[in-house]
């Protein structure tokens, strides 16, 4: 059986080939290993594998696993963010990829101002208008984009999603065309860049890639099953 640092060569390889396929630089893509629910052991794997991107969900996991590790890995929040964990969050993690609302960018924005940081994040979307996923509708997001702008602290970099659970991974590529449309209906309305598209996981990011992904996160095909 292949462990962590075979799985995660395969995995970029398939990244590589999904590009490729694209006719995009692989450069342009990150791999984020999703560390969530593994061990301090299973990430030091990966680190022996070159991997130094890793997200979590959970913030209660990542204070007390961080701590464990080497300061030089980068860190990304992926999971759902509760407000009375934001001050936790902000300084542990460089992305936050799930502001699903425009109160909790608020909370965000204000907390961000307390302690004197500046958050990086991306817009959650529910492009499937699933209800029991977290995200913004698209419309809404076009709705409150003003809003979200106003804020001083954020750095909005760009959107995310997560499609429904499909075991034919050409399910999922109508929602990451939608999310890259929607990305750049944004752009050209508010005149603005938002560089990144957070899509794709273990069963569909090769058709994420083909469709504009720059974060694809990963855990399943890297860590194996929680």
């Amino acid at each position: 059986m292949s462990g962590t640092p075979e799985r995660l060569e395969e995995v970029r390889a398939e990244i590589e080939q999904a590009a490729a396929k694209s006719g995009r630089n692989v450069e342009e893509i990150e791999l984020i290993a999703v560390s969530k629910a593994h061990n301090a052991e299973k990430i030091r794997e990966a680190m022996a594998a070159k991997q130094l991107l890793f997200g979590e969900s959970k913030v209660q996991e990542a204070r007390s696993k961080i701590p464990l590790l080497p300061s030089h890995l980068r860190w990304h929040f992926i999971g759902h963010l509760q407000k009375n964990k934001v001050r936790h969050a902000l300084p542990l993690f460089e992305l936050i990829h799930s502001i699903d609302s425009v109160d909790l960018a608020k909370q965000v924005e204000r907390i961000g101002k307390e302690d004197g940081l500046f958050p990086r994040v991306l817009l959650q979307v529910n492009v499937a208008g699933e209800t029991s996923k977290f995200g913004f509708k698209p419309e809404a997001l076009i709705e409150s984009m003003e809003q979200l702008l106003e804020f001083q602290r954020l750095s909005i970099e760009g959107l995310m999603t997560i499609a429904p659970l499909a075991t034919d991974a050409e399910k999922s590529r109508p929602h990451f065309a939608r999310l890259q449309l929607l990305r750049g209906e944004l752009e050209q309305r508010f005149h603005l860049k938002l560089p990144h598209l957070s899509m794709g996981m273990s069963d569909d990011f090769a058709v994420a890639i083909e469709e504009g992904a720059t974060f694809v996160r990963i855990g399943t095909r890297i860590f194996g099953p929680r």
